[in-house]
């Protein structure tokens, strides 16, 4: 059902560009001017592009709310913190004052060092140099 929804939404979409692009142009915000005439003179037919202008430009609104309810009902939580929020765990109970934090699982204490790696030993037969002063 949502591909379906959204190849009408991409169509209302390229049809609603369309449409305005067949407009003419009143204010001449480019320089380029509304030109004289065209296979689309009249008022009639300035008419008929603005409404339907108005009718794609509801479809498209409606079109979107449509896919997001869609989306929103086949939402799936995103992160952790979501699924704890849902099922109210431990961690988003108030703490009292004076009680001791509870330690989670990457706290620093609880990760070992690393053990330190040993000298390489020198080799028979040589002396190990001597540092330079």
């Amino acid at each position: 059902m949502d591909k379906v929804l959204l190849v009408i939404h991409l169509l209302i979409a390229a049809a609603l560009v369309g449409v305005v692009l067949l407009q003419r142009s009143e204010g001449g915000g480019l320089g380029m001017g509304g030109g004289g005439g065209g296979f689309m003179t009249g008022r009639g037919t300035a008419n008929l592009l603005t409404r339907t202008t108005a009718a794609l430009a509801a479809a498209f609104f409606l079109t979107s709310i449509g896919l997001t309810l869609l989306a929103r009902q086949n939402a799936k939580p995103l992160s952790p913190l979501d699924i704890l929020q849902k099922q109210g765990s431990p961690a988003s109970a108030p703490v009292t004052p004076g009680a001791p934090p509870i330690p989670s699982a990457a706290t620093p204490a609880t990760v070992p060092a690393p053990a330190p790696t040993p000298a390489p030993a020198p080799e028979k037969g040589k002396e190990p140099a001597a540092p330079k002063k």
